[in-house]
């Protein structure tokens, strides 16, 4: 189910990337005095910036849904996964208090040194 909430989001976002650069910007008005026709366009003399606009909210309305379940399904697996990989501190500290300890030889300065000490 995750999957296929998952691809409804990536095809979703497909979609709203691709509406919006369909859109006309503002400027584009100034073409349709150069003869562009517009009363012959599919979506009518008023243009597909009305049905553009509209598409883009529904998508962008589903994009936050189908996020709002992805999340929903992200926290449930982080809740069923819970501590389970992580010991407690007693039973670190209860393994660290069988280990072996090894002796370090302890390394002394040299007698002469060329630093100097401060008297």
């Amino acid at each position: 189910m995750e999957t296929l909430v998952l691809a409804a989001h990536v095809v979703l976002a497909a979609g709203i990337i691709a509406l919006v650069l369909l859109q006309q910007g503002k400027g584009a008005e100034a073409g349709a005095a150069f003869g562009s026709g517009a009363s012959q366009t599919v979506f009518g003399s008023q243009g597909s910036g009305n049905f553009l606009s509209r598409m883009t909210a529904v998508l962008a309305t589903a994009l936050f849904a189908t996020s709002f379940v992805l999340a929903v399904y992200a926290k449930e697996q982080a809740g069923s996964i819970g501590d389970a990989g992580i010991p407690a501190v007693e039973a670190v500290q209860e393994k660290q208090s069988t280990l072996p300890v090894l002796d370090e030889p302890k390394i002394e300065a040299p007698a002469e040194t060329d630093i100097p000490t401060a008297n």
